[in-house]
């Protein structure tokens, strides 16, 4: 296995990245979902990053805040201070009772010394907006060119990232449904250094392609022991998982249970 003192994006296959953090075992997209993904023993996390009204850069999911918290309405239209306020782990067990939606900068200041982070710019509704050039501002500040991964599936957002931060991997996420030719199109237009695809359309052409390109492939998101094993079997770089635990066992050879 891969020892985490030594960690690049493009160190040997796979690489275990909890997605959201471990969000089979904590809230997502929260410190403790990040915290537990670092004890479990997983290389890295992927979480989704969008703007405040207020321009700060804060890590959640959907568009709107009901799934997750105790708020309402779209995240982007509350400021940071009035996001501090919400619960974004009761959700998930009563244990969790006021973890908050944290900022980039709280992530990048407690995990980037000891993860890799997939950041996933997901400005979709505001696809105009300033989220880039504020997560290119921090990714610098903290210095961490080389362990960051930025990803979209949004072409504005890849485009914008590789302009700012030409020396941080980007990774073109695709979908699972509507026709090949689509993300294929986008695939030949649009700058990015690695594939993320669904489970879904993961085979070895597709790595065969990709890796003949010099592409990484991550697979999202990956909860099935059968399927990681096939996985590492057929070769990908790394597999996005809730469950990092179990996808840790499994390419160990370890009996999950499950």
């Amino acid at each position: 296995m891969i020892q985490n003192g030594s960690l690049s994006w493009t160190s040997g296959a796979p690489l275990v990245i909890a997605h959201r953090g471990a969000s089979a075992f904590a809230p997502e997209n929260t410190l403790a979902a990040f915290r537990r993904a670092e004890e479990i023993g997983a290389h890295g996390i992927e979480l989704d990053a969008k703007l405040s009204a207020d321009g700060c850069v804060v890590v959640h999911h959907d568009l709107t805040l009901e799934r997750t918290t105790n708020g309402e309405g779209l995240l982007r239209k509350k400021t940071l201070a009035e996001l501090r306020q919400l619960d974004a782990g009761s959700h998930f067990d009563p244990r969790f009772r006021g973890e908050q939606i944290p900022t980039l900068e709280e992530v990048f200041t407690n995990a980037g010394p000891k993860l890799l982070i997939n950041v996933e710019l997901t400005n979709y509704g505001s696809m105009y907006d300033k989220l880039v050039p504020a997560v290119a501002k921090l990714i610098r500040r903290y210095r961490l060119e080389t362990r960051v991964l930025l990803s979209s599936f949004s072409p504005i957002a890849l485009l914008q990232a590789n302009h700012l931060c030409p020396d941080v991997r980007t990774g073109l996420l695709v979908q699972s449904g509507g026709p090949q030719f689509l993300w294929k199109c986008m695939e030949a237009v649009i700058p990015h250094d690695d594939l993320h695809p669904p489970d879904k359309i993961v085979d070895g052409e597709l790595l065969r392609t990709q890796h003949d390109h010099g592409r990484y492939v991550r697979v999202w998101t990956v909860n099935e022991p059968g399927r990681v094993a096939e996985l590492a079997v057929l070769g990908v770089d790394a597999i996005i998982s809730d469950d990092p635990k179990m996808v840790l066992d499994v390419l160990r050879g370890a009996d999950t249970g499950k």
